[in-house]
Order: C-alpha cells, then sequence, then structure tokens
C-alpha cells in the first residue's frame, strides 16, 4: 500500500507562486511514474503533469506548459509543482498520484490540497 500526502496549497494572488509537495511512502512500485491532477468546483478532474520517477521524463496539460514544472526528489520520496504565473482558472484541489509504468490508470491517490488564485 502506497501513502501519498500533499501539503502546500493555499490562498495567492493572480500572479503569484506556490510550491506544492507530495510525499511518498509505504509500498511503492518498482518502477513507476507520479502526476498531478486537478480538479475545481463543478468540473471533472483533470491531468496537470508527470513525471517518470526513474529516468524524469515530465509531461505537461497544455494549460500549464511553460508556468508549472513538475521534479522529484528520490531520497525524500517527494514530488513536488511548481506553480508560477497563477491565474484564476488554476482554483482547484490538486492531487498527487502513483500509477505503474506501464499502465495508464493512477493506482494511489492523495487526499488534495486546495490552491486559491484571485483575481
Amino acid at each position: 500500500q502506497v501513502q501519498l500526502v500533499e501539503s502546500g496549497g493555499g490562498l495567492v494572488q493572480a500572479g503569484g507562486s506556490l510550491r506544492l509537495s507530495c510525499a511518498a511512502s509505504g509500498r511503492t512500485f518498482s518502477n513507476y511514474a507520479m502526476g498531478w491532477f486537478r480538479q475545481a468546483p463543478g468540473k471533472e478532474r483533470e491531468f496537470v503533469a508527470s513525471i517518470t520517477w526513474s529516468v524524469g521524463s515530465t509531461y505537461y496539460a497544455d494549460s500549464v506548459k511553460g508556468r508549472f514544472a513538475i521534479s522529484r526528489d528520490k531520497a525524500k520520496n517527494t514530488m513536488y509543482l511548481e506553480m508560477n504565473s497563477l491565474k484564476p482558472e488554476d482554483t482547484a484541489v490538486y492531487y498527487c498520484a502513483q500509477r505503474k509504468i506501464t499502465t495508464t490508470s493512477y493506482d494511489y491517490w492523495g487526499q488534495g490540497t486546495q490552491v486559491t488564485v484571485s483575481s
């Protein structure tokens, strides 16, 4: 079983920055990827970014390219999402998740952290 705990959310003005963290513990897959998703009120959950743990390959949704950066610290078993130039439409609950590298569906999810961007 894998436990994922997000932190770093909060209230920020448009144009500001936030850094989210996702700490992983427990029994992880031998080869996996982790990702960030978000869900705004009344909307479906959407993909934000992902990273392969071993190699560090990154992928981003078009809506955040050039503004967000995903990274990981293997020694700390922690993934990060650096969010810059935040917009009100980035307001959502942000979730981290983990999947096997060989699949596209995510098996483990964190509880989420709220990000609110005021205009």
